[in-house]
């Protein structure tokens, strides 16, 4: 089968993409949830964290199941209606929608492991939720049946609310102390960690991304998952999981949570930017009749429709190949992954256009425009969306180069 016949094949028989009935019940009910979520953003703020009810309410609509294995009460749909529906969320509350983003990820990404993992975290109960932090900053040691981890990990969204954490370190060898091609994701219990209490920051401050700190801990080998296996899209979890969307390249499901957060946020912000311009004047004429206020909105609702449609065309096109059995190409997941981190470069840059012309209103306490570019900017902050090293990749890929990211 080719792409091309996969991808129509897949049109055809649509019962886990956009367009299905479960993809429109769980976008009507992610739309729905429009009005609480504005009402608790505040509150989320104040909190540090996303409130105990969203969570629940997103367990509710059956959110964290979207990428989540069948065999394990998961609908096991396309990624594009899990970041559909982050979008919707996005819109009116950014913390909410990240840590929707970040934390019902780990569900595909647990699919994976090998399948003892899954056993160990859902065995009882399929609700449970796992957060993460990637950085290679922990200590390895190789032990019998698995490895003594300890290190201290930042930002950890939404680890209030999760009973496991992927962990990211580099287990060392004889030749290579620290080699990033040995780099591991460690699954580890919240009975081995503890959550330190340290998320202080001017955005996204509702994402509750407090450090994590383990003490000597045992991984066994099963919890344990290298970072070549993703990017190959063989792994240890495809003797069980085999279906198309567990062949998608890890970094290339995650990445999406964060900017498709930022791009939810930017929709958001264009909203408010026109209510502002009902109501605000421009010298002696409304802003909503302002022509740089009009060409402002046009230009902002341009790009953001340009940037959905690059990422629902890249999943299409990586979905095709997986569905086809064939290799997705490096020069294309490169670009891909340029794609994804640029989309935070140019929401900050809009919504600064937005905030500008908002006027003095726009920077006072409890303006929506203001809180919004915050957490847009706080958004850059993570590796996912810093464009540069991934332009650099791209740019040397299309001058002949060797790919140098094996996290594409």
């Amino acid at each position: 089968m080719t792409v091309q016949q996969a991808m129509t094949a897949a049109t055809l028989d649509n019962t886990h993409g956009l367009g299905s009935p479960r993809a429109e019940a769980l976008l009507a009910a992610a739309r729905a949830m429009g009005p609480v979520l504005r009402e608790r953003a505040a509150h989320c703020r104040a909190e540090r964290k996303v409130p105990a009810e969203t969570i629940a309410d997103f367990q509710e609509a059956g959110f964290f199941k979207i990428l989540q294995p069948e065999q394990w009460g998961g609908y096991a749909m396309d990624p594009q209606v899990f970041y559909s529906v982050g979008l919707e969320i996005a819109k009116h509350c950014m913390s909410s929608a990240w840590v929707l983003g970040v934390v019902a990820v780990h569900n595909w990404q647990l699919a994976v492991f090998d399948d003892r993992a899954a056993q160990d975290v859902w065995d009882k109960d399929t609700s449970v939720l796992i957060s993460s932090s990637y950085a290679p900053v922990g200590k390895v040691t190789p032990v019998d049946g698995g490895y003594r981890l300890s290190g201290r990990w930042s930002f950890s969204s939404g680890s209030e609310h999760c009973q496991w954490a992927f962990l990211g370190a580099v287990v060392p060898t004889p030749d290579a102390p620290f080699d990033m091609m040995n780099y591991r994701t460690f699954l580890v219990p919240i009975s081995d960690y503890r959550i330190v209490d340290n998320w202080d920051v001017v955005g996204l401050q509702g994402t509750g991304s407090h450090d994590i700190v383990v003490e000597d801990a045992f991984v066994p080998e099963h919890r344990t998952h290298r970072s070549l296996d993703g990017y190959r899209c063989d792994n240890p979890g495809n003797a069980v999981n085999d279906a198309p969307l567990y062949r998608m390249p890890f970094m290339q499901v995650f990445v999406r949570a964060v900017c498709t957060a930022t791009l939810g946020a930017l929709q958001g912000s264009l909203e408010n930017f026109i209510e502002v311009a009902r109501t605000r004047r421009v010298g002696p004429v409304p802003m909503s009749s302002d022509p740089h206020a009009r060409q402002l909105a046009a230009d902002v609702k341009t790009a953001i429709e340009e940037m959905k449609l690059t990422m629902l065309r890249n999943f299409d096109a990586m979905m095709g190949c997986t569905r086809a059995g064939e290799p997705i190409p490096v020069e294309d997941r490169v670009r891909y992954r340029y794609d994804s981190a640029v989309v935070a470069d140019r929401c900050l840059e809009l919504s600064g256009k937005m905030l500008k012309a908002a006027g003095s209103g726009g920077i006072r306490v409890g303006s929506d425009l203001l809180a919004r570019h915050l957490d847009i900017l706080a958004s850059q902050a993570h590796v996912a969306n810093h464009s540069t090293p991934f332009a650099d990749n791209m740019g040397a890929v299309l001058f002949g180069e060797e790919n140098r990211d094996y996290a594409v």
